[in-house]
């Protein structure tokens, strides 16, 4: 596969096949990650892979994290379908700006620049799970229970996202874009 199909044919995967990943395929996902750009060659980005049992507990966290935001007044989004895929997610990796101390949420301060270079290393991550013949999504969901996910993941950076990887139980159609042409602007002499 070529670098423009896996862009053009990657999609977002919210069913998941009951199968587990290899760990020597999570390591090559992570391995074609970290090849991804930074500013000043910083590479900010920080791992934590749960798998297996600690799933269960993980998506717990999340959904008792909702359920309190939710008594709290707040629109939970997508966030309780995101919990659904990350049950059924035989990985979900979690993204950590390592150059951002404490725990402030990326809206709450933070480098931009080291944000920028996680989310380009999120999507070297997507492409690499493609080209491996597995699916991805990449959840945002996961501020719904921020601090609960940090403290059991004993992190205190600043956690940007989560990505949930498996075997794609699902082929869905490509989801509308707008033409390059639409969203681009000429500047030139």
């Amino acid at each position: 596969m070529n670098t423009l199909e896996a862009i053009a044919g990657r999609r977002s995967i919210r069913s998941f096949k009951d199968k587990p990943v290899p760990r020597d395929l999570t390591e090559r996902v992570l391995a074609a990650t970290v090849q991804a750009p930074s500013g000043k060659n910083q590479q900010p980005w920080r791992f934590v892979i749960v798998e297996g049992d600690k799933r269960v507990e993980m998506v717990r966290i999340l959904r008792e994290s909702i359920a309190k935001r939710k008594e709290e007044g707040a629109d939970p989004g997508s966030s309780e379908w995101s919990a659904n895929v990350m049950e059924q997610a035989p990985v979900t990796v979690f993204v950590f700006n390592g150059e951002a101390a404490e725990s402030n949420s990326p809206g709450e301060g933070g480098n931009v620049v080291d944000v920028q270079s996680i989310g380009g290393a999120i999507q070297t991550m997507l492409l690499a799970a493609h080209d491996l013949g597995l699916g991805t999504l990449w959840i945002c969901d996961v501020f719904y229970a921020y601090r609960e996910l940090q403290a059991w993941l004993g992190r205190r950076e600043q956690m940007v996202a989560a990505v949930s990887i498996g075997y794609a139980d699902e082929a869905p159609d490509p989801r509308p874009r707008r033409p390059w042409q639409e969203v681009t602007e000429w500047v030139s002499g």
